[in-house]
């Protein structure tokens, strides 16, 4: 995929990628190298202000997108970079909303830029959450007014919700609106209930900037990251201009770029089906990619395609090369065949030559790698129970407590039943009463105490045991790392440190793993599961030289969110009904994960609903590709560290 590392480009607005595009994009490998390059342009843009004796007027967005983009800013400031000529007009905030809480984005903004950095606080605005709703009309005029003194915004950044909302411009905003007040779409309240602790808590109102105002900036930065925000991408620069997507408004702006990274980009035509766009290079994953895409296209098992059906989709460049649909079929049937294993840790005196997995050592030492203290059995607890069967030495490590997660009151229920149990000869370490009282009588932005905190990663660490257990683990190869960075009490995590990539490293290092399967899955909602990723990745490039890594496989599952696309997968596990049952069974032990969850993201089934979906699917696609039929599957992809 195209790398680019600036955003400039010759004519504004013109784009030459693909005629299917209508929004000039550049896309980066990951988010923190596309962040930076926003960040640049800002600075630019400051100092030539500065060079001019203006001053540098810039709309600013709330969420996570702009958060690394922040982070780089106030980085450059500490190397001397002034904002004392800028003035920042931020786009929304929720209604009604204190600025001292810690879900408005007063408090966001001054945590994340404000504070550290030299602008003057009278040159801040921030649409204000607590003006009285028979004033609220006039604030919003003046607001633009005050925008409109200021010359008008000279960079507007911009976010995207899954709605296609840009500030909080939801569906059927018209392209002729200003400030004023609206009511958040039911999407976007899911999105945001991990902030608030539950979609009952989130505002069903806010303040936003109006398209018009937005449309008037002179240049406009639109950033996404993530395959969450791919659909909606490309309905946004894809689609026709309509107020169902009112990201598409940007359209016709003459100076707007989408800084996306490769995720947010891969729903994309020129990335998802590049044969449809011009000529390719045929790599052989895009050919794997390419032939299953055809395959559902025109509903067909592989074995089945025709040389019309290559010619008539965009793909005669491909059937030419190979010579006949014959040999590309027959050989993408052999790949997807060699996928599938039922011995997930390599089957025994066996012919490894087409399988995924090694025959030696029959018996492997694995580590299974859980961000949060369910992710493993949820992710992949069939294959979890099979390693065990097979005879193989696993660990089970689990690299957050995953406390936040826990609600208030499933942990004043646990306080309560201890607090009765012991009578009052209470455990030194944790003082239920108190717990109690502190739960009681908890402010609303409030951080957990310590010994609140304690508790909670207790019961999660309770429910892992007593999953674990039913699948056949035993408790000594149970690890629990509590990893330094996630314990802030907070959705907002600490970066990862040193520290933690060296408890990451201690345990591979003492287990030295044939094995290791981590959490591929990047699209979890408040990011942990990136971070833990990052520590593996970070840990094992440390220790690669020692000899026993040299026998080290990595593989990566996804969690709850996404699976991988069948062209991705290179080891298919399948399940039998019964142990469906076993993983549905082990999921629901995590008790205080269930019916209540604080963080499900976009999706509001059930952890052990969507995990037992999305296996099943992935069987059904291997079935409808001619392959055999089974209950369901795990996927796994190999990753060269």
């Amino acid at each position: 995929m195209k790398t680019t590392t600036s955003l400039a480009y010759d004519i504004p607005g013109k784009f030459e990628e693909t005629r299917f595009e209508k929004n000039h994009n550049v896309i980066f490998e990951n988010s923190a190298e596309a962040s930076k390059n926003v960040a640049q342009e800002i600075a630019e843009l400051i100092l030539s202000k500065q060079a001019a004796n203006e001053s540098c007027v810039l709309g600013l967005a709330t969420g996570s997108s702009p958060i690394k983009v922040y982070e780089e800013l106030v980085r450059m400031h500490k190397d001397g970079l002034s904002f004392s000529n800028v003035i920042t007009f931020n786009l929304d905030e929720y209604y009604p909303m204190t600025k001292e809480s810690r879900q408005s984005y007063h408090y966001f903004m001054h945590q994340h830029l404000f504070n550290h950095i030299d602008i003057k606080p009278e040159n801040v605005n921030i649409p204000d959450g607590t003006i009285d709703l028979d004033q609220l009309n006039q604030y919003c005029i003046d607001y633009e007014m005050k925008i409109k003194n200021a010359g008008g915004l000279d960079f507007q950044l911009l976010g995207i919700g899954r709605t296609g909302h840009v500030g909080f411009n939801e569906p059927g905003s018209h392209i002729n609106s200003g400030t004023r007040i609206i009511t958040l779409d039911h999407i976007t309240r899911v999105d945001a209930s991990s902030d608030f602790n539950g979609i009952d808590n989130v505002p069903k109102r806010a303040i936003t900037m109006g398209v018009s105002t937005i449309m008037r900036s002179k240049r406009i930065v639109l950033m996404a990251w993530g395959q969450n925000k791919a659909d909606i991408i490309k309905r946004t620069i894809q689609g026709e201009v309509s107020s169902e997507v009112p990201a598409t408004f940007l359209q016709n702006h003459p100076n707007a770029t989408f800084v996306l990274d490769q995720s947010a980009a891969s729903e994309l035509t020129r990335f998802k089906t590049p044969w449809l766009v011009g000529e390719c290079i045929w790599t052989p994953e895009l050919k794997s990619k390419a032939i299953v895409w055809l395959c559902q296209k025109t509903n067909q098992s592989i074995l089945k395609l025709t040389d019309r059906d290559y010619n008539n989709n965009g793909m005669s460049d491909l059937l030419a090369l190979e010579g006949s649909a014959y040999d590309l079929n027959i050989n993408m049937f052999n790949i997807l065949q060699h996928t599938i294993t039922g011995w997930p840790g390599g089957k025994p005196n066996t012919d490894d030559s087409h399988r995924p997995e090694r025959a030696n050592p029959a018996k492997k030492r694995v580590i299974l790698f859980s961000p949060h203290p369910d992710d493993d059995v949820i992710s992949m607890g069939g294959t979890f129970s099979k390693l065990i069967k097979q005879g193989h030495d696993v660990h089970v490590v689990y690299q957050t407590s995953g406390n936040i997660a826990v609600t208030d009151d499933e942990a004043l229920k646990f306080a309560e039943v201890c607090n009765d149990f012991t009578g009052g000869n209470l455990p030194k370490d944790i003082n239920f009463k108190s717990v109690i009282e502190f739960l009681n009588n908890k402010s609303e932005n409030q951080i957990d105490s310590l010994e609140v905190r304690k508790l909670k990663g207790l019961i999660r660490r309770r429910e892992s045991y007593a999953a674990t257990r039913y699948i056949g683990l035993k408790d000594e190869n149970t690890h629990f790392l509590d990893l330094p960075f996630y314990e802030t009490g907070q959705v907002k995590k600490n970066p990862l440190g040193a520290e933690d990539i060296a408890i990451v490293k201690e345990i591979i290092a003492r287990i030295k793993p044939h094995q290791v399967f981590a959490a591929g899955d990047l699209a979890d909602p408040h990011g942990t599961h990136e971070v833990c990723l990052n520590a593996i990745f970070a840990a094992m490039k440390e220790l690669k030289p020692e000899k026993y890594m040299d026998d080290c496989w990595l593989w990566l599952y996804r969690g709850a969110w996404h699976e991988w696309d069948i062209h991705e997968i290179d080891m298919a596990v399948p399940l039998s009904p019964s142990e469906v049952l076993l993983k549905r069974h082990a999921i629901l032990y995590h008790q205080s994960q269930k019916d209540r969850v604080m963080f499900q993201g976009n999706d509001s089934r059930e952890f052990w609903v969507r995990a037992e979906d999305r296996n099943k699917n992935t069987a059904v696609l291997y079935d409808e590709l001619g392959l055999a039929e089974y209950e369901a599957i795990e996927a796994f992809k190999r990753f060269d560290y």
